[in-house]
C-alpha cells in the first residue's frame, strides 16, 4: 500500500504578519509550523502502513524553509519526504496549488491513497484536497472521521456530517481529507527524531514535475488577493443600570430612538 500525505507549512497562529506591499501573508523568515489538520493526515498515513504494510511519503509545496515541516513528518513515521519548491510557484491560489501538487504526486510515482488535512489554517478554503483529486481524475471523500476498512482495491470510511456520519465505500486510488476526530497524532520518538535529521529530502522544481509555468503561482491563479487588513476593534456598547422595570423602559426608549423598534 502506497500512501502519499500532502501537508502545508503555515505561519504560527501567534505570529501572523501581512506584507503591506502585496497584501499577502509573510512567510520568509516567519516562525512556521505544520498545518494542524495535516498532523492528523500524517498520523493516519502512518497508521495505515502499520495496519497493512507499505510505504508513506509526504509532500509539501513551499519555500526551502518548508523542509523543517517535512523532517518533522519523518520523525513521526513517514518514509520519504518531497519538497516542491520553485519561485514560479509563489503566490499560488488553491487552483494553482492543486495543479502543482497533482504534478508532484505523479512525479513521485504510484499511489493508492492520498491524504490531506481538511483545510489549512491560513486559508480555510478546504479546496486543495478535492482540487488535487479532480486533476488526478480519482475519487475523493471529504471530512473523513474514521477508516473502517482498507485494502488494495477498496476503502470504507465514515464521513462526518452535521447530524451524524455517512458510510462510504470507494475504489482505490482515492483521496481523503481528514478531520481531527480521526485520531490522536503521536509525539515523535527519539529514534524518529534521529531518522529525521539524517533523512534526504528530495526537491522538485517546475522543470522536474513538467509544470506549465502559465498554470503555476500568480500566473495560474484566477483568484487574486486585493487587500488583507485587520478589522477595527469593537467599541464598547451602552450599559443600562437600575431596577428591572427602569432598565426595560430605558432599553425600549433607546431602541425606539435609533429606529430599531
Amino acid at each position: 500500500m502506497n500512501v502519499i500525505v500532502c501537508i502545508k507549512q503555515v505561519p504560527n497562529t501567534t505570529n501572523v504578519q501581512i506584507d503591506p506591499e502585496n497584501g499577502r501573508l509573510k512567510r520568509d523568515g516567519v516562525e512556521s509550523t505544520i498545518n494542524p489538520f495535516d498532523e492528523y493526515a500524517i498520523e493516519e498515513g502512518v497508521k495505515i502502513k502499520e495496519r497493512i504494510g507499505g510505504k508513506v511519503s509526504v509532500v509539501t509545496m513551499g519555500p526551502p524553509q518548508a523542509e523543517s515541516a517535512l523532517r518533522e513528518a519523518v520523525s513521526k513515521g513517514i518514509d520519504e519526504a518531497v519538497l516542491v519548491s520553485d519561485r514560479a510557484f509563489g503566490g499560488a491560489d488553491t487552483l494553482a496549488t492543486s495543479y502543482t501538487l497533482s504534478l508532484a504526486i505523479k512525479a513521485i510515482g504510484y499511489y493508492d491513497i492520498i491524504i490531506c488535512g481538511k483545510q489549512a489554517s491560513d486559508g480555510d478554503t478546504a479546496q486543495v484536497g478535492p482540487g488535487i483529486a479532480e486533476m488526478l481524475n480519482i475519487p475523493h471523500i471529504a471530512y473523513v472521521k474514521k477508516i473502517e476498512a482498507v485494502d488494495d482495491k477498496l476503502i470504507r470510511v465514515e464521513r462526518m456530517m452535521e447530524d451524524g456520519y455517512d458510510l462510504i465505500e470507494s475504489p482505490v486510488p482515492v483521496l481523503l481529507t481528514v478531520v481531527k476526530e480521526i485520531n490522536n497524532p503521536r509525539v515523535a520518538s527519539l529514534k524518529g527524531k534521529m531518522a529525521a535529521k539524517k533523512a534526504v529530502i528530495k526537491t522538485l522544481d517546475a522543470a522536474a514535475i513538467g509544470a506549465d509555468i502559465k498554470k503555476t503561482g500568480l500566473n495560474g491563479s484566477p483568484t487574486q488577493v486585493m487587500k488583507i487588513f485587520t478589522p477595527p476593534k469593537r467599541v464598547g456598547g451602552e450599559k443600562f443600570v437600575g431596577k428591572a422595570q427602569e432598565v426595560a423602559a430605558a432599553l425600549v426608549k433607546r431602541l425606539s430612538d435609533i429606529g430599531i423598534i
